[in-house]
């Protein structure tokens, strides 16, 4: 270590010159290295203070043909504990661990972040809208640890195939870059260049970095064949089909698949929904995550987005099960300085429906304007539903980003066509000494329609929002917190009628804990006003005042423990505010080892005042009591292989204290109605085997059962939560084999 620190200044700006292949070990060699940029400007972003950190951190960075390689050396002498318990792909936590993220075309517009941890392990994720971070995507990169008394060392190499990029002028590229390491025991971050993604600007901060240009050309094949026994339906089926990934430069890249293997390997967790909105579900499909960053377009309040690739294979238009893709195709690329991207999916059979989205996008500097098409053709329906869009960033300085964004459907159905246009703008300010502002304006149509491709929560909508906040560290070293944020906001909803549906006010606060944990709470109130999606469509319902309240505190790994727990009091029914149900929480994980760990949840939630809708304009106030149980086994058997068993039950118990009817004006008229009892159980259960073959190639085999159980008349919960564990509506084994064969 000591050559490197006497490495002259010359080298810092050695980036740009020509570079032989590193040897990813590891090990950092000081001839591998030698005419690598030299970063030792580190200063701690979490909490953002700036100040010299406790622990020296050192990097280099070196484009070669090969990829842009990066080495990190993280000090980490015996008195401080390190963090290494074995993680699979993308798992979080408060993990020692190193960053590197990259915009290939330094114009703010997509980076990839590649962590490593100092255990070995490692996440993957796509940057967009400057600081929001999707670990779906899964890419082919390469690492390497050592660990020693001192520290430990990463050595990566990211090839140049693994994103597009566009051509750049004079044999140069521009790279945006940002480096960083966090301390898992303490939670603190050191970062190169001073930026943080808890500030409005983050992407488009990254430091600049001058590099030669390399084009890498990729062709992969990946077949796969899998295999499903129905234990409940009897038989078995087989099936296979292919993904190809062909990028000849980095202006060009095409995904496609054939017969696509959609089968879920990853299990979602259980949810039970009564409301008049669907549940968001992230996608972990390869192809859907692939390059799949450009067509990230959010729209609206929160999971709202223009596409939502789990409409593709999709519960099918007459209800007869998923979706049959029968083959996709995804093109992304780049036209002098327009960027583009392609996705075309068709499902097979009568029912199967045809996927198109189109997405350009064009940096100006300190302006950047995005356009996005989709269409999708439902001929079980006789419909054809298409979405415009037009997108604007505007970064006239460090301090300000404003977004603009406005959006149009038509639909034609049966004959007839309806359109609607929507529209919103994000304004954020930081105003200096840890002070920062934003306005949030939204306006939805009352007919428009995204949700044939995409996910919009609710439409006919008119939402305004202003929020204040204050960041503060530098707090005593005896203090238990390291810095904390408080955020004070108003709000007005109201829908396209002028309705109002509630003006709110909440205050909350995130604070880092020097103890590498974080807690958080939150206090919230809604005035009275009107639900207007409650009786899906059947009229209006004036409501009382509503309040939440919500804390939570995450301790990281302290021996062999580390816990979570959450509480949660919300008056939403219509006694208001005097009905608070409570909801608790907390969540226990036993290291058994660092390659071990055994994961519990167990959650109990009272709702005195639960408000229902039964049919047409009727509606129910229930007394409910909801518990969920949860175990989850993680095991890393080597670098290679991992056992994953997951259990998860719900049980619900709703015994109904008044029926009511919506009445002139949208008042709740108490009625007689013989609104019955009910209780619910779910279980979900699955013991998961991946062994990795290759990169980006496994064998899975996956036993998995479940079932749900709904049904009139109050059971007590420790009842249900014992028939849960009987219920057998799909029992299935799974053995799914991919291979990638690449150049």
């Amino acid at each position: 270590m000591s050559l490197f620190r006497c490495l002259p200044a010359l080298a810092l700006a050695a980036a740009s010159l020509p570079a032989a292949a590193v040897t990813i070990d590891g090990r950092i060699d000081a001839a591998e290295w030698a005419q690598a940029r030299h970063v030792t400007e580190f200063v701690r972003v979490q909490p953002i203070d700036g100040a010299e950190p406790a622990l020296r951190t050192e990097a280099w960075l070196l484009a070669t043909p090969q990829g842009l390689a990066v080495a990190f050396r993280a000090e980490q002498p015996p008195g401080v504990p390190r963090t290494t318990q074995r993680t699979r792909r993308d798992q979080g936590g408060a993990l020692d661990r190193v960053n590197l993220m990259v915009d290939f075309d330094g114009d703010g517009r997509t980076g990839y972040d590649f962590m490593v941890t100092v255990a070995g392990g490692i996440s993957d994720e796509v940057i967009t809208s400057e600081r929001n971070f999707n670990t779906d995507w899964d890419g082919h990169w390469h690492r390497a640890v050592q660990q020693d008394e001192q520290g430990w060392s990463v050595e990566m190499l990211v090839p140049w195939h693994v994103a597009p990029m566009a051509r750049p002028e004079g044999g140069e590229r521009t790279l945006g870059i940002y480096l960083d390491r966090v301390v898992g025991s303490t939670g603190e971050r050191y970062g190169w260049p001073y930026i943080s993604f808890q500030n409005p600007t983050f992407l488009s901060e990254f430091h600049k970095v001058r590099v030669p240009h390399y084009e890498q050309s990729l062709i992969a094949v990946t077949p796969y064949v899998v295999g499903v026994h129905d234990a409940v339906g009897g038989g078995s089926d087989f099936d296979a089909g292919a993904d190809l990934f062909w990028k000849p430069n980095g202006q060009f890249q095409l995904s496609a698949t054939l017969n696509p293997d959609f089968g879920q390997v990853e299990s979602d967790d259980l949810v039970v929904n009564f409301g008049a909105v669907e549940t968001f579900f992230g996608d972990k499909r390869p192809f859907f995550t692939e390059n799949q960053g450009l067509f990230d377009v959010p729209f609206g309040a929160g999971n709202s987005r223009l596409l939502y690739t789990r409409r593709i294979g999709g519960p099918a238009d007459d209800g007869s099960g998923a979706g049959d893709v029968t083959a996709a195709v995804k093109l992304n690329g780049s036209l002098g300085q327009v960027r583009y991207g392609l996705l075309a999916a068709i499902e097979g059979d009568e029912v199967g429906r045809d996927f198109h989205a189109l997405r350009a996008t064009r940096d100006f500097g300190d302006q950047d304007l995005g356009v996005m098409l989709t269409r999708v053709d439902r001929p079980f329906l006789d419909r054809v539903a298409t979405v415009y869009s037009a997108d604007h960033l505007w970064t006239p300085d460090p301090a300000w980003v404003v977004r603009t964004q406005a959006v149009a459907s038509s639909v034609q159905q049966a004959g007839e066509e309806t359109g609607d246009f929507g529209w919103q703008l994000r304004a954020d300010h930081a105003l200096g000494d840890g002070w920062r502002q934003q306005l949030y304006l939204l306006h939805l149509g009352d007919e428009l329609q995204l949700n044939d491709i995409g996910f919009l929560d609710r439409n006919d909508f008119n939402y305004v929002r202003y929020e204040l906040a204050r960041r503060r560290s530098g707090f005593p070293e005896d203090s238990k917190y390291a810095s904390w944020e408080t955020r004070w906001a108003v709000s007005n909803r109201r829908n396209g009628q002028g309705t109002v549906i509630a003006e709110a006010a909440a205050i909350s606060r995130y604070a880092e804990r020097r103890d590498g944990g974080t807690e958080f709470w939150e206090a919230a109130a809604w005035s009275s006003g009107h639900d207007d999606l409650i009786t899906r469509g059947n009229g209006v319902l004036r409501v009382p005042e509503k309040l939440f309240l919500f804390w939570e505190r995450s301790r990281p790994r302290q021996g062999a423990w580390s816990l979570y727990g959450s509480a949660r009091a919300a008056g939403e029914g219509l006694e208001g505010a005097s009905g608070l149900g409570l909801e608790l929480a907390v969540q226990p994980t036993l290291h058994l080892s660092d390659s071990l760990s055994l994961q519990g949840r167990l959650s109990y939630q009272h709702a005195p005042d639960w408000l229902l809708w039964r049919g047409g304009d009727r509606l129910g106030s229930f007394r409910a009591d909801t518990a969920r149980l949860a175990l989850n086994l993680q095991w890393q058997l080597g670098h290679r292989q991992e056992l994953r068993v997951k259990f998860e039950t719900i049980a619900l118990d709703a015994r109904l204290r008044q029926a009511w009817q919506v009445g002139p004006g949208g008042r709740p008229v108490p009625t007689s109605d013989p609104i019955p009892d009910f209780s619910l159980a779910n279980l979900g259960f699955q013991v998961r085997y991946r062994y990795e073959l290759a990169p980006l190639s496994d064998l899975y085999v996956v036993y998995g059962r479940g079932g749900a159980l709904l049904e009139d008349g109050s059971r007590p919960l420790a009842e249900l939560l014992g028939d849960a564990t009987s219920l057998r509506d799909a029992e299935q084994l799974l053995v799914k084999l991919s291979y990638r064969f690449a150049n």
